[in-house]
């Protein structure tokens, strides 16, 4: 039976042509066969469905996070896998945020991009799509996962992070190989997938947005950290933390992070670094932050951190310490165990 793909079109670089007067702008998902013709000569069918606004993915927020999960929600039994076209700028954090939405996830829901317009002569959009409905499509492996796919490499969604904005090569997963990687043939990682579910799907669609990350810099002051963890209603917040967890241990630094716990605001200790993890009490200038109940999330990135946060406290919003318990767990595989 032939198989079927849904590409999702939310916006960004990928869905830009060129005009005749050399403008860009967004290009109607029914012309992708004019944008790529390759994909006439494709063993599968393809449909596609388009965000009720298409944007530039610096706008993106929770709701639409919602009606992508939908989109997909409603054709799931429908397709064998989808393909979410995406700008860069966010897609790891909308990769995340699907990852912690979608729990059972039996089909691989594929997020690309580029970082040339279709438009252009020389656009990475082509490569990317053509590989990333291959993957979703392809019979040798199935792939349970959220994922991003950009030049060659497939990764885990939830452990990607954009890292440049020069190159074809802008994502990079630190913590964690690459599921499969693109050249002549499709190598496949099986072993680094996650199992796949027993159950069935489900869809968790609301997000508590009341969070806020808290990055660290020598010379921090009791003014920034103050405004930042004395926001009206805040719920959680994600502090950037120094190489394996360490934090300044002077008095007024841990009584006010102290203070918002004991406030309620679950707090959460992410590194800056893009490789390694945290390892509470490694240091001793993290021994504090473990002693007055800040939760360490091993090598979580930022992109996750923050978006399985917010999933949690909008999933759970009258059990802080179901909350606490499930951020500092691998829900799916964002953090090495």
């Amino acid at each position: 039976m032939k198989k079927k793909v849904l590409i999702v079109y939310t916006g960004g670089t990928i869905g830009m042509v060129q005009d005749d007067n050399g403008s860009l702008h967004p290009f109607a998902l029914d012309r992708i066969y004019d944008a790529v013709p390759q994909l006439k000569n494709c063993s599968y069918g393809i449909d596609s469905v388009t965000l009720d606004n298409i944007i530039d993915s610096s706008n993106m927020t929770p709701s639409m996070w919602v009606e992508i999960a939908e989109k997909i929600e409603r054709n799931y039994d429908d397709y064998d896998g989808f393909v979410v076209l995406h700008g860069t700028d966010t897609m790891a954090y909308t990769a995340s945020a699907l990852s912690f939405m979608f729990k059972n996830l039996s089909k691989p829901i594929i997020l690309t991009g580029s970082q040339l317009p279709l438009g252009m002569l020389r656009s990475d959009g082509r490569e990317n799509i053509i590989c990333a409905l291959e993957i979703a499509s392809t019979r040798l492996a199935v792939i349970p996962e959220v994922c991003i796919f950009f030049e060659s490499h497939l990764y885990r969604g939830n452990r990607s992070t954009k890292m440049n904005a020069e190159n074809f090569d802008a994502f990079a997963s630190y913590n964690l190989p690459s599921l499969a990687r693109v050249g002549i043939n499709i190598s496949f990682r099986e072993h680094l997938f996650l199992p796949m579910p027993t159950e069935k799907l489900q869809v968790r669609k609301h997000f508590d947005t009341r969070v806020a990350i808290l990055k660290l810099f020598p010379g921090i002051g009791p003014e920034v950290v103050g405004a930042v963890l004395n926001t009206p209603d805040l719920q959680g917040v994600v502090i950037e933390t120094y190489g394996s967890g360490n934090a300044p241990t002077e008095e007024w630094f841990i009584s006010a992070v102290e203070a918002a716990i004991r406030r309620g605001v679950i707090v959460l200790n992410v590194t800056q670094c893009k490789a390694g993890a945290v390892k509470m009490r490694q240091y001793a200038a993290s021994c504090d932050l473990d002693r007055i109940g800040v939760i360490g999330a091993g090598d979580i990135t930022i992109e996750a951190a923050i978006t399985k946060m917010m999933c949690l406290l909008g999933q759970y919003p009258d059990d802080k310490e179901h909350v606490k318990q499930r951020l500092s767990q691998s829900l799916r595989g964002e953090i090495t165990e």
